[in-house]
């Protein structure tokens, strides 16, 4: 469910990279296929804030999981790919932190906090097709907790990803795009994009990363 392929393939080619099966083909291998270093905005964000509890939705390979682990927070990976989070288990206790992470597999379009509640959720390049983020942003939102931060960061639409799908490109969003997907109770402290450099075989090219951070009020 991420838009991180930069080939052109066909439509039906497209959809399936949205689904489980496609991701746990791609991490059925042994090479680590994202960095594994964590992701800017999430630094960012997380740097400034007193580590409590967290989820990450669509963790991957765990490099933000791991990360926040070892700033200390209590870390939860999400994932619907049973690869990935079987990879990402292995890099934590490489990493030394398997002590303070657990994981649920579970898909972001069905996600439910049943009750589970976070001071941070924060989901990075996770795409859903046919303008789905919003719909994913309001279901994230039920599993902050009251004084707590939601980070949602995707790719924002540009020309660098011209190449790719049409499914692809209606999958990206700008920051603002997922305001209606925040409950009243939200406080919006950032919602825009940021410029971001990607790595790419002919060189660094610059992109835009679409940068939602709200803050669920106290209780009165």
């Amino acid at each position: 469910m991420t838009t991180h392929d930069h080939v052109s393939v066909s439509e039906e080619e497209a959809a399936a990279m949205f689904e489980p099966p496609a991701w746990d083909e791609r991490y059925a291998g042994q090479e680590r296929f994202w960095s594994g270093n964590p992701n800017p905005q999430l630094v960012a964000v997380a740097s400034g804030l007193t580590p409590g509890t967290a989820l990450d939705v669509g963790c991957g390979e765990g490099g933000d999981v791991i990360w926040l682990a070892g700033q200390g927070w209590t870390v939860t990976g999400a994932d619907f790919s049973a690869n990935g989070l079987a990879r990402a288990a292995r890099h934590a206790e490489e990493a030394g932190v398997a002590d303070r992470v657990d994981w649920w597999q579970v898909d972001a379009r069905a996600f439910a906090a049943d009750g589970r509640s976070y001071d941070l959720v924060t989901s990075h390049y996770l795409h859903a097709p046919d303008g789905g983020m919003v719909e994913v942003t309001r279901r994230l939102t039920d599993a902050v907790a009251p004084g707590g931060h939601l980070l949602v960061v995707g790719h924002a639409p540009s020309g660098e990803f011209t190449r790719m799908s049409a499914a692809h490109r209606k999958a990206m969003f700008l920051a603002e795009d997922l305001l209606p997907g925040l409950p009243d109770d939200f406080e919006v402290l950032v919602a825009e994009q940021r410029q971001r450099v990607l790595q790419r075989e002919g060189g660094p090219v610059e992109a835009e990363d679409s940068t939602l951070l709200a803050r669920r009020r106290e209780a009165s």
